[in-house]
């Protein structure tokens, strides 16, 4: 920069701050840093607590009962939400897990108890009875041919859409070993699995809404 003063002229050279700039820089770095660091830290928890939080798009149901009713109930409410785009887990408990068995069931190899239990509960889907006006199989048969009629799909159909839709079927194991209930025996089903209630319990935490039928 030139300076003209009286007609004589006069030069000043620029003044450079290196020595400060680099005081600077070396106090507030650290601290930068570490706020970058407390940053990220929260953002993990963030996205940890997010990824434990309860999904809205699943949906578990409990199946207790092996009603044909009920089993209705829990497969028209598995399968509507599955065309939901829902992810649906029907976790099948005691009573349920005898209407998951094959019509040609065998009982070599069982225990009397357990050919006892074979013998008494339902063997296949379609041996199933109403929980209300089942009457000796007439109101089954009623109940069928009128569903038949207004085009209301049946519990065949229904599970098969079921399995179409990706929807997961899991049978617990201590009411198979307490009824008898081998693998084998059970319908071939695409995404059947074979668990415990903390299994259960574990991926009903996961998710919004678990419903017992």
């Amino acid at each position: 920069m030139n300076l003209v003063i009286s007609g004589s002229s006069t030069t000043t050279n620029p003044v450079t701050h290196s020595g400060d700039s680099t005081v600077i820089a070396g106090s507030i770095l650290p601290e930068m840093e570490a706020r970058i660091a407390e940053l990220e830290g929260r953002i993990e928890q963030l996205e940890k607590v997010s990824d434990d939080r309860p999904s809205p798009d699943g949906i578990n149901l409990l199946v207790f009962s092996n009603d044909r009713d009920k089993l209705l109930a829990a497969f028209i409410i598995a399968t509507g939400a599955a065309a939901c785009g829902m992810q649906v887990t029907m976790f099948f408990t005691f009573w349920a897990a005898s209407a998951l068995r094959r019509q040609n069931g065998t009982t070599a190899g069982k225990s009397w108890i357990e050919r006892a239990f074979s013998w008494m509960l339902p063997r296949g889907i379609s041996r199933t009875r109403l929980s209300q006006l089942d009457m000796f199989g007439m109101g089954r048969k009623l109940l069928s041919l009128e569903m038949k009629r207004k085009n209301i799909t049946n519990l065949e159909a229904l599970i098969s859409n079921a399995a179409d839709l990706g929807v997961q079927l899991q049978v617990c194991e201590m009411s198979m070993n307490l009824m008898g209930i081998r693998r084998e025996e059970l319908i071939e089903y695409p995404n059947m699995k074979f668990c415990g209630v903390v299994s259960f319990a574990e991926l009903a935490s996961k998710s919004n809404t678990s419903m017992f039928i």
